[in-house]
C-alpha cells in the first residue's frame, strides 16, 4: 500500500515537473520569437540618428548668393562608395530610405569652397536670412538653368535618384532656388516626453503608495473599513487603463488647467498614470513588508525601539529589494501604457515637449506609426527594441541595488 502511494506520488511529481518545464520553455520560446521578430524588422532603422533626430522635418527655401560657380572641385578620397560627386559644384549626394520608407536624396558632402555653403534662406521673402546647405539635408526640389538656357527641375519630388540629380547639376549653368528639408523621422521628442511622464507619475505614485502600504501593513487594525480598502485596491488593479484615461479627462483636467495646461498634456498624462500605478505600488510594497522576518521586529521592540523606529529603521530597509521590484513594475507599466495616454496626452508627436503641452510616449508613438494607412512595421519594431533595451537597463540597475541591500542587511 505504501509502495503504491509512493509510486503515485512519484508519477504526480514527474507530471508537475513536466508542466513546469513545458511552461518555462514556452515562455522562453515566445520571448525569443519576439526578440527575433523585432530584430529582423527593426535592426536596420536602429541607429543613433533615430534617437537624436526630430520627428518633424524643417523646410527651407534656399537661393544662391552668387551667380558664377567654380568648376575645379576635386572629389575627396574618403567619400562613401555609393555617393555621386559633382566636380562643377563641389557637392556629393546619396540615395537614402527614410524611417517612413520614402526614397530621398541626401547631401553627403559639401566642399568648404562651394557656393552651397553661402546661400540665402528665402522661406520668408520679406526677411531673407544667411543660410547654407548642410550635410544630411534632403534635396526635395532644385530649380536650375540648363545648358540650353531653360529652367528645369530635379530632386526627390521629381522622383530623381542621386545619380540623376548630379547629372542634371553637371549640365546646369546656374542654380536658382532649392527646396530642402532637414532629417526627420526621429524619436527624440517621444523619449523626452516619456522621461517627463515617468518623473511625474513616480513623483506622485511612489510616496503615496509606499506610505499607504506601510500604514496598511504596520499600523492599520483589522477592521471592516481596512478590509474594504484592501479589496478596493485589488479591484483597481483589474480596471482597464482606458477607464482611467476617461477619469483623467473628466476629473484631473480641471486641475491641470490651474497650471495653464489648456489642452491634453504630459502633466495630465503623468497624473493619470500616477493613479494607475497606485494599486501596483501599494500591493508590491505591502508584499515586500510582509516577507520581512518577524523576529527582526520583535528584537527591535525588545531593545526598546518604538514602533515607528522599528518600521523605518528595520522593516523598511529590509523590504527595499521588494519595493524596488514594485518600482520597476511601475516604470514598465508607464513605458508600455498607451490607451490612457491617447486620451490624456494626445497623439501629436512634439519635438519640443513641455509639461503643459501635448506629447507622445514611446508606446503611443508606436501606435501613431501603426495607425496610418500604411503601417510602418520597421519603425515600430525599432522603437519596440529601444523600449526593451530601456527596461533591460532598468532591470539591471534594480538588481544591482537590490543585491547591495541584501548583502548589507543579511
Amino acid at each position: 500500500m505504501r509502495k503504491q502511494k509512493r509510486h503515485k506520488q512519484k508519477v504526480k511529481d514527474i507530471f508537475l515537473k513536466a508542466i513546469t518545464y513545458f511552461s518555462s520553455s514556452l515562455s522562453i520560446l515566445v520571448l525569443l520569437m519576439l526578440f527575433l521578430f523585432l530584430l529582423g524588422k527593426g535592426t536596420r532603422l536602429l541607429n543613433w540618428d533615430l534617437i537624436v533626430n526630430n520627428y518633424w522635418s524643417e523646410n527651407k527655401m534656399l537661393e544662391m548668393s552668387v551667380d558664377k560657380m567654380s568648376s575645379s572641385f576635386q572629389k575627396p578620397d574618403d567619400l562613401v562608395e555609393n555617393a555621386y560627386f559633382s566636380e562643377k559644384w563641389g557637392i556629393a549626394l546619396v540615395d537614402h530610405e527614410t524611417n517612413d520608407n520614402k526614397n530621398v536624396v541626401l547631401v553627403e558632402y559639401i566642399d568648404p569652397n562651394s557656393n552651397f555653403v553661402s546661400m540665402k534662406d528665402i522661406s520668408i521673402k520679406e526677411q531673407p536670412l544667411d543660410s547654407s546647405l548642410a550635410v544630411g539635408m534632403q534635396i526635395e526640389k532644385l530649380e536650375y538653368e540648363n545648358k540650353n538656357g531653360k529652367i528645369a527641375l530635379t530632386g526627390t519630388i521629381m522622383k530623381h535618384s542621386a545619380k540623376q540629380v548630379i547629372e542634371n547639376l553637371q549640365s546646369a549653368n546656374q542654380i536658382n532656388t532649392m527646396f530642402v528639408k532637414t532629417a526627420g523621422g526621429g524619436i527624440r521628442g517621444s523619449i523626452i516626453s516619456t522621461l517627463y511622464l515617468l518623473a511625474i507619475s513616480l513623483l506622485f505614485a511612489l510616496p503615496i503608495g509606499i506610505c499607504s502600504a506601510i500604514y496598511l501593513n504596520e499600523y492599520a487594525k483589522k477592521t471592516k473599513l481596512n478590509s474594504w480598502i484592501r479589496s478596493g485596491i485589488e479591484m483597481l488593479t483589474g480596471v482597464p487603463s482606458i477607464v482611467f484615461g476617461l477619469l483623467g479627462i473628466s476629473v484631473l483636467f480641471p486641475i491641470t488647467q490651474l497650471f495653464h495646461a489648456t489642452t491634453t498634456s504630459i502633466l495630465l498624462g503623468g497624473l493619470t498614470m500616477s493613479i494607475i500605478l497606485l494599486p501596483i505600488v501599494m500591493r508590491s510594497c505591502e508584499e515586500a513588508l510582509l516577507v520581512v522576518p518577524t523576529h527582526l521586529k520583535d528584537a527591535s521592540l525588545a531593545l526598546g525601539a518604538t514602533r515607528s523606529q522599528t518600521v523605518f529603521k528595520v522593516v523598511l530597509p529590509c523590504a527595499i529589494p521588494g519595493i524596488l521590484t514594485g518600482v520597476l513594475l511601475s516604470i514598465g507599466r508607464v513605458i508600455g501604457e498607451s490607451a490612457a495616454l491617447i486620451y490624456t496626452m494626445g497623439t501629436f508627436v512634439s519635438d519640443q515637449p513641455t509639461l503643459t503641452s501635448q506629447g507622445t510616449s514611446l508606446a503611443v508613438h508606436i501606435w501613431s506609426v501603426m495607425s496610418g494607412e500604411q503601417p510602418n512595421f520597421q519603425l515600430a519594431a525599432a522603437i519596440s527594441l529601444i523600449i526593451l533595451l530601456i527596461v533591460l537597463f532598468l532591470n539591471i540597475i534594480v538588481k544591482v541595488i537590490s543585491n547591495r541591500f541584501v548583502r548589507k542587511w543579511s
